[in-house]
């Protein structure tokens, strides 16, 4: 994952499976502005489709991840 924070704010990023259900968080703590790359060690998860949340203070943005192995 990459993204990036443009001002001091909380960040939190976290995999969901079709359910709903929270199978991982990657990232919740406080980030200074700048570019970030993170990655998922999906080793643990079989193959299939996910949802990567990622919120930043009011912004919340959705990734539809396919897990191919």
């Amino acid at each position: 994952f990459e993204f990036r924070v443009t001002d001091i704010t909380p960040v939190t990023l976290k995999i969901f499976d079709l359910l709903g259900r929270e199978i991982a968080t990657l990232l919740n703590e406080v980030k200074q502005p700048g570019v970030y790359h993170l990655t998922w060690d999906a080793s643990n998860y079989s193959s299939g489709v996910y949802i990567g949340q990622m919120r930043t203070g009011t912004v919340l943005e959705m990734k539809r991840l396919v897990l191919m192995r």
